[in-house]
């Protein structure tokens, strides 16, 4: 059975020790199977996007420097995108997932309170001169597999990363 550890309702972007019920910043839960859970509320404003890239630093601690990097962007991309078209709460979900081959799985899921509007069927290209928009572009291009639902009631951005290690070509 999956456990995970539980918000503190109070303080966006502590995570609850699960045993001890008490705020511990920097917190997941780590289970038999090689999966470390992270969930944390995101604050409702543009600081959602640097309190999801804390928290997506603090999931991967001693993963590779490229696929952190990876990682954080997709987990601000996400959260902003929640914030901009969704409502509150915000919930982050990090999942680390050590693979038999030596590789991480990584899932990165955001959801919200909901929106009125219909999830785009693509990731839309903005108009050049655009500030913003390319939210969902950038996790297509970096991820290996995402989606998005939306509804009145709640809304969930999802994708997954998958990291196998290099492997070295013996005798050369």
């Amino acid at each position: 059975m999956r456990q995970h550890t539980s918000t503190s309702p109070g303080r966006p972007g502590d995570v609850l020790d699960r045993d001890a019920g008490r705020p511990t910043p920097g917190r997941g839960l780590a289970t038999g199977d090689g999966t470390t859970t992270l969930i944390t509320d995101l604050p409702y404003g543009p600081e959602a996007a640097e309190v999801a890239r804390g928290a997506v630093t603090l999931a991967l601690r001693g993963t590779e420097t490229d696929v952190l990097a990876d990682a954080r962007l997709i987990g601000s991309e996400l959260a902003t995108n929640a914030f901009v078209s969704g409502s509150p709460p915000l919930v982050l979900c990090v999942d680390r997932r050590s693979l038999a081959s030596g590789g991480l799985e990584i899932e990165i899921t955001v959801t919200d309170g909901g929106c009125s509007r219909p999830a785009p069927a693509s990731p839309t290209a903005p108009d050049e001169q655009a500030e913003s928009g390319r939210g969902l572009a950038i996790v297509d291009a970096l991820a290996d597999a995402w989606s998005l639902t939306t509804g009145t009631s709640g809304s969930r951005a999802w994708c997954r990363l998958t990291h196998r290690p290099c492997s070295s070509s013996v005798g050369a």
